[in-house]
């Protein structure tokens, strides 16, 4: 399918000015061009740093890279020239929202900081993403998905479990504050659609993740003076985990007293469905550890294929522990089409992972493959109206 031949979506209309590096940006202004944005994304002469990384085929073409870059336009702009700062002054002036991860010092540096950019488009959602908030102590430090991992409590939750502090093998900090990121800009721009003013947006992924990780375990500190314990039990247990059957492993989470039940009798105690440690949604939360640790030797009596049948039948909620890995393989996945296959104009065939959420009105969400560094400095200079002479002059810089 060619690019022109795919639909856009309900962002149709609205241009991106898309100044971020690695993940957390460029996944937040990936979301908005998957909605139909016309996303320009600048990138310096050497490219983000995840083009470079294996495995790719070509130069500066990597498999990350190819993930965050598609639905966006590439140009190549030295921002440390005045030519090319100038170029990009007049690009955010046709722009409706300008996102950024650098910091606010480097931007400050260049001459591109909120003043500046608002003084070429008044009314742009300018939307800055850090990794930490421009008020704390903080503010200006550098900061990557691990660290946040540690500042924000994450790290420290599994320690809980008896271990050490520990990352999750996900860059999961980054992704999250992309997601803040996308729906704030969503948000802003509804905003202005009603009252034509343009809106600052500041997303700090050490406030993110901190807010995000207390959604469930703030607890007992909700209340003040303090009331309870602080998280939620069912979630901290060390025997909240996945169990062996007797060819795999499954996790399976009964919720009423009925499925718990059933649950017991199927694995040969039915007369843990009389314990009143398990009676009730807050006794089975309260003794959580207990209820969980009795799991293992419950589900170890049957295998795999045979619990998930007997709670499909129940409706007890249940899934076989799939690798991420063949997640494309899974049956389930598969039908849905979570990956789809398809062809690149200079990668030739490949495979992406489409948006998971799905509009009615464009089912399709790929409209440009990722494109090679710089790839549209030319086409978006023209249209700036640069003439023939200066788009050269810049590129040759």
């Amino acid at each position: 399918m060619t690019d022109d031949a795919r639909t856009a979506g309900p962002l149709e209309g609205m241009r991106v000015l898309d100044l971020t590096s690695v993940v957390m940006g460029p996944l937040a202004t990936r979301i908005l061009g998957d909605l139909g944005a016309d996303v320009i994304r600048v990138e310096e002469p050497g490219g983000d740093i995840i083009r470079h990384y294996e495995p790719m085929r070509h130069e500066a073409m990597s498999a990350f890279g190819m993930n965050m870059s598609r639905n966006k336009r590439s140009v190549v702009l030295d921002l440390k020239a005045t030519a090319g700062r100038q170029a990009l002054l007049d690009l955010a002036a046709t722009c409706d929202v300008f996102v950024t991860n650098l910091r606010r010092s480097a931007l400050e540096r260049l001459g591109i900081d909120e003043p500046a950019i608002r003084a070429v488009r008044p009314d742009i959602v300018h939307c800055i993403a850090n990794g930490w908030g421009s008020d704390g102590p903080n503010a200006d430090r550098a900061a990557y998905d691990d660290v946040i991992q540690a500042a924000s409590g994450m790290a420290s939750m599994f320690a809980w479990n008896g271990g050490e502090p520990a990352l999750i093998p996900s860059i999961v900090a980054d992704k999250v504050t992309g997601l803040h990121m996308a729906y704030a800009i969503c948000a802003a721009l509804y905003r202005r659609a009603r009252t034509g003013e343009g809106d600052s947006i500041e997303v700090p992924m050490a406030e993110t993740m901190a807010a995000f990780n207390l959604v469930e375990h703030l607890g007992g500190q909700t209340f003040r003076p303090t009331h309870g314990d602080f998280s939620y039990a069912r979630v901290t247990t060390p025997n909240r985990r996945p169990r062996r059957t007797t060819d795999g492993w499954i996790v399976i989470l009964p919720y009423s007293r009925e499925a718990w039940a059933r649950f017991f009798d199927h694995g040969g105690r039915p007369a843990l469905a009389d314990d009143d440690r398990f009676a009730t949604t807050t006794s089975r939360i309260t003794n959580a550890d207990a209820l969980y640790g009795l799991l293992d030797d419950v589900v170890a009596t049957r295998s795999t294929a045979d619990w998930l049948a007997f709670c499909a039948d129940h409706s007890i909620p249940a899934s076989a522990v799939v690798e991420l890995e063949h997640v494309g393989e899974d049956p389930h996945f598969a039908a849905v089409a979570l990956l789809v296959d398809d062809d690149h104009p200079g990668e030739g065939p490949y495979r992406y992972v489409r948006v998971p959420v799905r509009f009615a009105s464009r089912p399709e969400t790929l409209r440009r493959h990722a494109p090679r560094l710089g790839e549209h400095t030319r086409e978006v200079l023209t249209e700036l109206g640069y003439d023939h002479d200066h788009i050269e002059a810049l590129t040759r810089d």
